[in-house]
């Protein structure tokens, strides 16, 4: 038994989980990694996050933004047990069914479950938000702007500092006049297999909400874009568009302005996924994320195409290669090449 499995071990001893059955339920793009644990008596399934502070994790923004949801009334999972300083919570099992997996499953639930997923957003967005950092229109062009960096890999060519600068202006001037509006919690990793259906529930608790601990302030409809285009899974045009629809109706937003920053943060998020799935090879190794990129980069080249962002498209077009098969090869022979961040 290694040195982390004796500590999870004692954790589960200390709070009451002795002798359970433990089993491996997930790992994600970060360095957690989950845990079934089951048949305890006098106890309900759980999940064991398992986040070590030694490689960069931290489970203290994941409580208090569970605490917070949890508060609004909507379902992130109880935290039974806590151990701040080893990295272990002890979580509510919210069950298998993922919306990915249903969606799989049957597509013909699709349109019930991102509208709720909406409902989720609409009252979130009602709520005071918690105090958390803002995700300013600055920042988030620094971070789609590092796409050059990693994506480009225009960190090994003495020409990829400007073509990041003026990637970095276009992204800002594209987000500025939506600027006024980062005024509310954005979780920030809304998609499809962050999302369980549960419809014992009522109202928006119908939906258990996973992998939130990143969460900020910004505009009502970055999530939105988390949820419709997502790199994991093809959203149908016909939810993708009738989902935009019933959050502009419900949310008594304009709605031309409403599309045009939803296109906005689209192009944004988009690219800053390009980094993030190319660092994520090239720097942690994990090369199976270059997979997702062409559709990544679809959702950004179907975003470019509409009016008014004729400017970023060309600072995109200049800075970007296409994902090409020659250049989705090399992102994966550079597979753990870049030791620094």
């Amino acid at each position: 038994m290694s040195d982390r499995q004796t500590l999870a071990a004692h954790f589960l001893d200390a709070n009451g989980w002795r002798n359970g059955t433990v089993t491996l339920l997930a790992g994600d793009a970060s360095n957690r990694k989950y845990f079934r644990v089951r048949d305890v008596d006098g106890h309900p399934n759980a999940v064991l996050m398992d986040a070590p502070e030694d490689r960069g994790e931290d489970v203290r923004p994941f409580i208090d933004i569970a605490n917070a949801l949890i508060a609004q009334d909507l379902s992130a999972p109880q935290i039974y047990a806590q151990d701040i300083a080893n990295g272990f919570l002890l979580l509510e099992d919210l069950g298998d069914d993922l919306f990915s997996t249903i969606c799989a499953r049957d597509g013909s639930q699709e349109p019930t479950l991102y509208q709720a997923a909406t409902d989720v957003l609409i009252a979130l967005h009602a709520a005071a938000p918690p105090q958390l950092e803002t995700y300013t229109p600055t920042l988030m062009a620094d971070l789609a702007a590092q796409s050059v960096d990693w994506y480009a890999l225009g960190r090994e060519t003495s020409k990829g500092s400007d073509k990041r600068a003026i990637l970095k202006s276009a992204i800002e001037d594209a987000l500025r006049p939506s600027a006024d509006e980062f005024t509310v919690t954005i979780l920030r990793d809304y998609h499809a297999q962050n999302l369980l259906w549960l419809p014992e529930r009522n109202g928006p608790a119908r939906v258990g909400l996973l992998d939130f601990q990143d969460a900020m302030i910004g505009h009502p409809t970055y999530d939105l874009v988390s949820l419709l285009q997502d790199a994991r899974r093809d959203v149908s045009q016909q939810t993708q568009a009738a989902t935009l629809d019933y959050f502009i109706s419900e949310s008594g937003f304009d709605p031309q302005h409403t599309r045009q920053a939803y296109t906005a943060m689209g192009i944004q998020r988009n690219l800053r996924i390009l980094m993030v799935f190319a660092r994520l090879s090239l720097h942690f190794g994990k090369m199976e994320y270059v997979d997702l990129i062409p559709r990544t980069w679809a959702h950004l080249q179907n975003n470019l195409a509409q009016p008014g962002f004729e400017a970023l498209q060309d600072a995109v077009t200049q800075a970007l290669p296409e994902p090409t098969e020659t250049h989705l090869m090399e992102l994966k022979e550079k597979c753990g090449t870049h030791p620094t961040r």
